[in-house]
């Protein structure tokens, strides 16, 4: 009987102190984690954490409500100048299209004014309108319609430009993708207010005249 009571008595504190030692080992982790994380608030839920976030880098740790305003701020120039790039990609196609357009026309022209002074009996002799003008695919393959759709290809040194501004362009989208990942509810607020400024400004030239919208971004910013 003295044993099965102090069995129980025994038992007793153990069960009281569950609780305690619980909420101390998940005091120690929290403390282990967020010393791991150099004090930074990080959570892969939505949250509203301002003083304290850390975004991208431990570096990248805000110290202040004045920097966390500015970080902010920081964002919707961001996702601003992201749609200023794709405008200028846009803006740049159409510049060589309508270089080689002009070129092309006035390759045209002279040959076309050759031949008629040929048959006027000049002594210049007349050559036939070209078939293919440089800058354009007048390729007939399925393989070449299927990698280049559009009749006009550019020259590499201008493939090369058009690349630049697409890695430009895809580098702002990722980081932009990788700032709301932190599902801090006014990260992403100012994402969609500097896309909303953004589009408003930049975004005039790509709806084309039969009201299809044309989109030259990325597909996921």
């Amino acid at each position: 009987m003295d044993h099965g009571g102090n069995g129980n008595m025994a038992a007793t504190p153990t069960t009281g102190m569950d609780p305690t030692m619980t909420g101390m080992s998940a005091s120690a982790t929290t403390s282990m984690s967020m010393s791991m994380m150099g004090g930074c608030k990080i959570s892969m839920l939505w949250n509203w954490y301002t003083v304290d976030s850390c975004f991208i880098s431990r570096t990248w740790r805000v110290s202040s409500e004045g920097i966390f305003a500015l970080s902010c701020i920081g964002v919707v120039l961001l996702v601003i100048s992201l749609e200023f790039v794709r405008r200028m990609q846009r803006e740049y196609d159409r510049h060589i299209i309508r270089h080689a357009t002009a070129a092309a026309a006035t390759t045209i022209n002279e040959t076309i004014g050759a031949g008629k002074l040929a048959d006027e009996g000049s002594p210049i002799s007349g050559t036939p309108i070209p078939s293919q003008v440089p800058g354009f695919n007048n390729a007939s393959s399925r393989l070449a319609r299927f990698l280049r759709p559009f009749n006009f290809r550019p020259s590499f040194l201008q493939q090369v430009v058009r690349g630049l501004l697409y890695m430009v362009q895809f580098g702002a989208a990722y980081f932009v993708m990788l700032m709301a990942m932190y599902y801090n509810g006014y990260i992403i607020i100012c994402i969609l207010i500097g896309a909303f400024l953004g589009f408003t400004l930049f975004g005039y030239d790509n709806l084309a005249p039969s009201g299809s919208h044309q989109e030259t971004g990325t597909s996921c910013c």
